[in-house]
């Protein structure tokens, strides 16, 4: 696990977009998150909801997150959320405590902009992140989302 004082997140601009776009999780788990290309084309059509950052430790790029904001859940008006949208750990860097510290970073960002749960989806199933997820406070809550797992982390 990195205990790196220099972790931190940076806002992806075009002097680190191609180190951005080169973040590549395994093979294996290609099917369960999107490639950061298409995340920064998602960030680009949901302005002031999306949040797209590099995670880069020194000045190696381990990772890419995107946070969302205060998005409408279900598109009615009814629910609003924030949390992790997604999270690409790049294969090379994956057991190293970069993924807890970018859940942890959204679950601030989130706390800092007055909420009181992170959410966050994802694929079921043996090769999936929910013994991630779950080993980190969130919680399934029962629902679903276009096929996945729908958790909440109490930020109490």
């Amino acid at each position: 696990m990195t205990t790196s004082a220099a972790l931190r997140l940076e806002e992806v601009t075009r002097a680190n977009f191609e180190a951005a776009i080169g973040i590549r999780v395994r093979p294996d788990q290609d099917t369960a998150v999107e490639p950061v290309v298409t995340s920064l084309a998602e960030a680009y059509l949901h302005p002031g909801v999306a949040w797209p950052r590099l995670i880069v430790d020194g000045d190696r790029p381990v990772g890419f997150l995107m946070a969302f904001f205060d998005i409408d859940w279900y598109e009615d008006g009814s629910v609003r959320r924030s949390g992790l949208w997604r999270l690409n750990i790049a294969a090379g860097e994956q057991g190293r405590g970069y993924g807890r510290f970018a859940v942890e970073s959204v679950a601030e960002e989130v706390r800092r902009r007055g909420g009181k749960e992170c959410w966050v989806t994802w694929h079921p199933g043996p090769d999936g992140p929910e013994g991630f997820y779950l080993g980190l406070g969130f919680r399934p809550d029962g629902e679903t989302s276009e096929g996945q797992t729908v958790g909440v982390l109490d930020l109490g």
